[in-house]
Parts: structure tokens; sequence; C-alpha cells
């Protein structure tokens, strides 16, 4: 049987028609692929793990025969960071996402040192210090939040963002300085220092149960943020 040749014109066009398809499908691919958490986290920079489980260590600061700083009312620090490191725990416990830790569940001293070291020896992917300020000036007031090594800056900004817009407190920045259980972590560590508790209008805030848990529920939501966005908005 004689083959019948197909005119050039019609090779022309399956070809056009041939290299849209592939294109196309290549586009697709890319959006999806784009949207993915495993390319956000290579694009950004963070470790960010498809359908992981993320270990988080909650440090309340201070504790046992270390009470912190006095407040206005002379209510002493220990107890703030520890009513908030319990809500901030129990807001995890809640994200399928996460596998939250504390380092002190009750009135405890813990060394600076083995603070971190439990962070390392667990793997943990963050390690969040949480403190209350204080100044001889009353007036002084804000929050502030600390990182060291420079692979916590990004975690650091996220947080403080989201501290800023939920609490409403003055903006002092995020910082750089080498807080001993900043240094001793070997995972991203965050050391916030939630507001001064020697300034009367924001003790009363910190102290508060209902400003307590918008707090808990900043930070809850800046981790998401991080691991599944890896980046400020």
């Amino acid at each position: 049987m004689k083959r019948q040749k197909i005119p050039i014109h019609l090779r022309r066009k399956n070809v056009v028609i041939l290299v849209l398809c592939v294109l196309f499908i290549t586009f697709i691919t890319i959006e999806i692929y784009k949207h993915s958490p495993l390319f956000v986290g290579l694009t950004t920079g963070t470790s960010v793990k498809a359908n992981s489980i993320y270990k988080i260590v909650i440090d309340a600061g201070h504790g046992g025969k270390d009470p912190g700083a006095n407040g206005a009312s002379g209510k002493e620090e220990k107890e703030y960071t520890l009513a908030l490191s319990k809500k901030i725990y129990e807001l995890l416990k809640q994200e399928r996402m996460f596998e939250p830790y504390l380092t002190r569940a009750d009135d405890t001293y813990v060394a600076l040192a083995d603070r971190a070291k439990f962070a390392n020896e667990l793997g943990a992917d963050a390690f969040i210090s949480i403190h209350g300020n204080t100044f001889s000036d009353s007036e002084v007031s804000g929050t502030e939040t600390y990182y060291y090594a420079n692979s916590s800056r990004q975690l650091a900004y996220v947080l403080h963002e989201h501290l800023i817009k939920a609490q409403g407190f003055r903006d002092r920045n995020v910082r750089k300085q080498d807080w001993k259980v900043l240094v001793y972590s070997e995972v991203p560590a965050v050391l916030a220092e939630i507001g001064y508790l020697t300034n009367n209008k924001e003790e009363a805030a910190m102290l508060d149960s209902d400003g307590q848990v918008r707090t808990a529920q900043a930070i809850v939501n800046g981790l998401k943020q991080y691991f599944t966005q890896g980046h400020v908005k």
C-alpha cells in the first residue's frame, strides 16, 4: 500500500500544537510546585518540610529560686512567663503540625544551659524563650524580640510582627543579642520580651488572661506562618 505524504503545512501545524501542549503542561506543573511547602522552603531559606510535625520548645523564663524581675504590681516575672508559656503550649497542642514541649511546667529552676540542651537533644525545630521586660523608668514600654544566630533571624522577625499586631504595644524592634540561652541553642531560637512589667498599663495587659491568650495565639500564628510560608508578608 502506497503511503500518502502529509502536506508540509499540516506537519507544521501539528508541531505547533505539540509545542503549545508541552508549554501548557510545564506551566501548570511549575504553578503547582511553586505553591508546595517544599518549594517555599527552598526559595526562602527556611527549613520547611512537607507534611511534617514540628517540634516546638516553649521556655518559660526564670522559675524557682530565680524569680526574674518584679513588676509594677509586685508580681514576679516567673509567674507571668509560666502562665503565658502554658497557654502557648495548649494552643500548639491543638495544631496538628506542632508537637510542643515546655522547659518547665511549674515553679522550678532550670539552668540556662539545660534549657537549650533540652531543645538541642530533642532536635527541636524552634526554641522560644518567654520573658517580661523591666526598667527603672516606668514610662518605658514596648515589645522586643531577640535572636543570636543568623539562622534564627527570620523566625524572630516573623514572631515579632505577629506580637506587635496582636498586642498593640510599642515596637521596640528585633535585635541581635548574645543572651546565653540563645548562644547555647543549636536550633532556631528566639527570646521574646513581650512587654514591660514595670509599666503599669502594659503589665495590666500582660497579666490579663484574655491578653495572654491573644499573645499566645500571636506566637502560634507566627510559627504557622514561619513553617508554611517562611517569610514576613
